[in-house]
């Protein structure tokens, strides 16, 4: 037959590989046909494979930067509530402190108020059972058991005296024109003492002079009697009597307007002297204190008193300065017209 030659031609020419059977180098070429789109699909899902596990972290992130601040968030807002509940409790608190304390301050006003009228009827019945004695020293009467208590008047010695049985820290309730008043019990005594006896004087000529035993002197002094004026009687005499037993004293101090109830009310003179020659006015003064009407002498942060005169110079707190310490002058505190 014709058919295996034309075969052959067929083969010789090509024909036949091209059309009824691949070669080697068709079906090199359909492999790489076969791959290339498998590869070019799996690069594509390799593409978006790894472009979804990249974008799939991102939402976790958000989620829990989120929930971090609503941690954040809420935290504050519990410190916000703790701090308010500490403050309404420290308010809370401070009102019934507060609350106490008025309570308590009421309680004690109204138990003192019903102590003072406990007191103010015993010494309202007190005033009805009286006993006498006598004053056996000029005698400071004094609206309050206290020493610093304003001053009613002085009882010059051997007065007679209304007193109760009323005794408070040495202090004794009388009676004061027909109202209570207080003095030092220590000063009374149950019978009047004895009149002292008076010291002879003698005139020194035509000088106004007089003299006694104490070397006292009742002559206007040679320096002038300006700070004389306003002072009570012994007042007047303690300065007469100073200027003439020191004559190198020359500066007074007499009647001022302080909260000194013995200077303003003319009962007090300062001699401006200092050193030792102070010591010797203050001392001649207290000497002389019965005769001049003195009630105390104060020099050198040191002061004696008649009341308490067998104690001798007492010492005297601080008050600041050289003249409030009485450094600079010698204070004498009269009664006011017992002294002659």
């Amino acid at each position: 037959m014709a058919v295996p030659g034309l075969l052959l031609g067929l083969a010789t020419t090509g024909v036949v590989s091209a059309t009824t059977g691949p070669t080697a180098d068709d079906a090199a070429s359909t492999s790489v046909v076969a791959v290339t789109p498998s590869a070019a699909t799996g690069s594509r899902s390799s593409s978006v494979s790894r472009g979804l596990s990249e974008a799939r972290p991102a939402l976790p992130e958000a989620a829990a930067a989120e929930a971090s601040r609503a941690e954040v968030t809420a935290a504050k807002q519990r410190v916000a509530k703790k701090k308010a509940a500490q403050a309404r409790a420290a308010a809370a608190a401070k009102a019934e402190t507060a609350r106490q304390q008025a309570a308590a301050l009421e309680a004690a006003e109204e138990k003192a108020a019903r102590q003072r009228a406990t007191q103010a009827r015993l010494l309202a019945t007190a005033l009805r059972s009286l006993d006498t004695r006598y004053t056996r020293v000029n005698l400071n009467v004094r609206a309050a058991a206290d020493q610093d208590a304003r001053l009613l008047t002085v009882l010059e010695t051997r007065s007679k005296l209304s007193t109760t049985s009323v005794l408070r820290d040495g202090w004794r309730y009388v009676s004061y024109q027909g109202k209570g008043a207080w003095v030092k019990d220590q000063y009374l005594v149950e019978k009047r003492p004895a009149a002292p006896k008076k010291e002879k004087t003698a005139t020194a000529g035509t000088s106004g002079r007089t003299s006694s035993a104490g070397g006292t002197s009742s002559a206007a002094c040679a320096g002038g009697s300006a700070v004389e004026a306003g002072l009570t009687p012994d007042a007047v005499r303690v300065h007469r009597a100073l200027c003439a037993r020191f004559p190198s004293v020359t500066a007074y101090g007499g009647v001022r307007a302080d909260a000194d109830s013995y200077h303003s009310s003319g009962r007090a003179l300062d001699a401006m002297i200092s050193g030792s020659r102070g010591w010797e006015v203050a001392r001649w003064v207290r000497a002389n204190a019965s005769q001049l009407g003195v009630s105390e002498v104060i020099f050198s942060k040191r002061i004696w008193t008649v009341q308490r005169g067998s104690e001798g110079w007492r010492s005297m707190s601080d008050r600041g300065s050289v003249s409030a310490n009485h450094f600079d002058h010698v204070h004498v505190s009269v009664y006011g017209s017992s002294g002659g």
